[in-house]
């Protein structure tokens, strides 16, 4: 293990492995530390590929877990080649990061594996989170799977899927008449209350999001050990986006890859979109919204990482879409036709804002790009099920059938 302890990420000032998220000097936010010099040739693309078809593979590279690992089995989902979504966009090569594949439908099992295996680590015994509804789920799964209790806090109104998807392992749940950034509130205080137990995006928050960077490991390493031109991110509090940044930087950094590091680009819904509208008014300074979006897992409206996923886009020359509800809809459509892939809205905001910069011309169209798609539509169905429903209803009767079929075919046409 080559993880050091923590850093903070605006002041330089070190701390030990313990749980905490904040500097006591500055308050800046910390991270994870690696000894990267130390990891040089001891690190190689035979010790990774020799490692398990998950996360841990890259266990060198992550926060210690101790004895054993948290493990549902997250990560080392597909990267698929995507040519037929590709000519619709008129893009020359395109491929899709498919984190549907994940144990519970999220990269969301990611950093969770890696935040409760500190947890464990650390000594704590319950498992806690604020969540737009992906995280609870992770969270309360993979409390399930150790034995661990686990209270998850949420928006009251997220989607039904999301909420039974939770409450199925047993654990607390708790809706709050309130936004994410209210139950995020609640959450920091809570940490002050209980702290035994183990919220994975607040005490524990510097491992958690080191899980992210795995998606940049899994891409490169499945490139055949190479980087690719560009990414698309999809955006919440922006946690994904930096890290996976810092995870290229890592490979790159260790010499395990061939390639520059990516440009990035974000993906933001219109109806919460801080980021993308301080990128396009050339602003340092995120101002906080109220979410109004179909893509809930998306709705952070004063998202933590803001100016960090900023200076990213800006680093190589990205940029940051923003797509309204329709378009959403419009790529969670797209994507399944094309390539058979089924996304929650948060995929339909990254396909959708794929094509907005494209089409406004900051993604070069003759390079290779990868999509990220974070999340299964099973997750959101409230969001589809209205357009995505029969074709016709008929009597079980061959004329009927034959009718409906021509009809279909000259809708079709037209």
């Amino acid at each position: 293990m080559y993880a050091t302890g923590l850093i903070c990420r605006e002041c330089g000032t070190t701390y030990d492995a313990e749980a905490r998220y904040a500097c006591d000097v500055c308050f800046g936010p910390l991270e994870v530390h690696y000894d990267l010099e130390a990891a040089k040739g001891a690190v190689t693309r035979e010790s990774i590929e020799a490692g398990p078809a998950s996360i841990w593979r890259y266990r060198a590279l992550l926060p210690d877990p101790g004895e054993s690992p948290v493990d549902l089995g997250a990560g080392w989902t597909p990267l698929r080649h995507a040519p037929r979504l590709a000519a619709e966009l008129g893009l020359a090569d395109l491929w899709l990061k498919d984190d549907t594949r994940n144990p519970t439908g999220s990269f969301k099992d990611r950093v969770v594996s890696v935040a409760l295996s500190v947890a464990r680590r650390l000594g704590f015994t319950t498992a806690a989170c604020a969540s737009t509804g992906n995280l609870a789920t992770s969270v309360a799964a993979h409390a399930a799977a150790i034995g661990w209790p686990s209270v998850t806090i949420i928006p009251f109104d997220l989607e039904t899927s999301k909420v039974a998807m939770t409450a199925v392992f047993g654990g607390t749940v708790l809706g709050v008449r309130g936004n994410y950034d209210d139950v995020n509130r609640l959450c920091v205080e809570l940490v002050a209350e209980h702290p035994d137990w183990a919220f994975a995006n607040v005490n524990l928050r510097p491992y958690y999001a080191e899980g992210s960077k795995t998606l940049a490991f899994e891409i490169a390493e499945q490139l055949g050990w190479r980087t690719p031109d560009q990414v698309v991110v999809p955006v919440a509090s922006g946690s994904q986006l930096t890290k996976v940044a810092k995870g290229f930087r890592e490979f790159r950094a260790l010499g395990l890859v061939d390639g520059p590091d990516p440009v990035l680009f974000g993906a933001q819904a219109t109806g919460c979109s801080p980021i993308a509208t301080a990128f396009a008014n050339g602003s340092d300074v995120i101002t906080p919204q109220r979410p109004d979006t179909i893509a809930r897992s998306l709705a952070i409206g004063n998202p933590a990482d803001g100016p960090y996923v900023l200076d990213e886009l800006r680093r190589h020359g990205g940029d940051c879409g923003s797509v309204s509800d329709g378009e959403i809809l419009e790529g969670i459509s797209l994507l399944a036709r094309t390539e058979g892939v089924f996304a929650e809205t948060a995929g339909g905001v990254t396909i959708a804002s794929l094509r907005q910069m494209v089409e406004r011309g900051t993604i070069d169209r003759t390079k290779t790009t990868v999509a990220i798609i974070s999340g299964h539509g099973l997750k959101t169905l409230d969001a589809v099920v209205d357009q995505a429903t029969h074709t016709a209803v008929i009597s079980p009767g061959l004329a009927d059938a034959e009718e409906a079929l021509r009809f279909t075919q000259l809708v079709a046409a037209s």
